[in-house]
């Protein structure tokens, strides 16, 4: 069960170790700028595996109960599936649900474990498989797995990274949870953190704050929401940067402080970042200092957060 491109290493791990009665994804839906309707990248992974493929509108609805439980399965495994699966839902198999998640937990329990990591500077983060129960990622640990964070690691990437690690740790329990030997550590559930879902309204870069907090959130929003800031009313979104230096400057947050081949120098407060790449508005994403010379950018120039450009 699972829906995102996240799922897709999981689903192969699981395919290639396990008999595999059917997979359960999100229903067809606009996806992409065109917005049109397509499946979820699990469904179209599972297409060449010739298994029976479950949509549901609502997974947790009487027949799609029905459906699944006639599959008489042993387990389920679930990687971001995308809908929270009910008790009675939960107790269709016979031994369990197991569940793979993008953190050591119990940090990062909830949406979006990946990108809260980044946004809170952390060095290292890994993969967790958990049988699941009727809280939020508070399940008993099975296998966890440790993963260090590069400097030029974005959410996207590191997601990445994290899907390919964690799917065969998810075959690798769910052979475990078959033979009855699948460790049960119990969380502490006070302990840990919660990751809230992303909205759109995330990825407003606050040029007010340290450079380093600011290349930090940049990295976490990347590829979504994306790092949003405006010049002259127009979105600009940050897609590579790095602190330049972590001084105080002079110049008000958000200044352009300089113009050279390898970018744009932008003041926070304190520090300079330096904005490698750029997506303007409606244009394909390119480098931030050929944007700046075409743009016409100018020393002293102040960027603003998206929605104040917008007032």
């Amino acid at each position: 069960m699972g829906t995102p491109e996240f799922a897709v290493p999981a689903l192969h791990a699981v395919a290639r170790s396990c008999a595999l009665a059917a997979v359960v994804t999100q229903p067809d839906r606009p996806r992409g700028r065109g917005r049109q309707t397509s499946p979820s990248a699990v469904a179209v992974a599972a297409q060449p595996l010739g298994v029976t493929v479950l949509k549901p509108q609502d997974v947790n609805a009487d027949d799609v109960a029905g459906e699944l439980g006639a599959l008489a399965a042993d387990l389920f495994a679930v990687v971001a599936f995308g809908a929270i699966l009910s008790p009675r839902l939960l107790g269709l198999p016979r031994i369990g649900s197991l569940n793979l998640h993008g953190s050591l937990l119990p940090d990062y329990r909830g949406a979006s474990p990946v990108q809260r990591a980044l946004w809170d500077g952390r060095a290292a983060t890994g993969v967790t498989t958990l049988w699941m129960d009727e809280g939020i990622d508070t399940g008993d640990l099975v296998l966890q797995r440790w993963a260090p964070i590069e400097s030029q690691d974005t959410a996207g990437t590191l997601a990445g990274r994290l899907a390919d690690l964690g799917g065969p740790l998810l075959a690798e329990s769910l052979l475990l949870a078959h033979a009855g030997r699948a460790p049960r550590r119990p969380q502490v559930r006070g302990a840990g953190s919660y990751a809230r879902k992303l909205s759109k309204q995330d990825g407003d870069v606050n040029w007010a704050l340290d450079a380093l907090t600011v290349w930090n959130h940049q990295r976490a929003v990347t590829p979504w929401p994306g790092a949003a800031t405006a010049r002259a009313g127009r979105r600009l979104l940050v897609t590579r940067a790095w602190p330049h230096h972590l001084l105080p400057v002079e110049q008000p947050p958000g200044t352009v402080l300089a113009v050279t081949g390898e970018g744009i120098a932008v003041a926070c407060s304190p520090g300079v970042l330096l904005m490698a790449r750029v997506k303007p508005e409606a244009r394909d994403e390119m480098d931030a200092a050929g944007w700046a010379r075409g743009a016409r950018l100018e020393r002293g120039e102040r960027l603003e957060m998206e929605r104040e450009a917008h007032l």
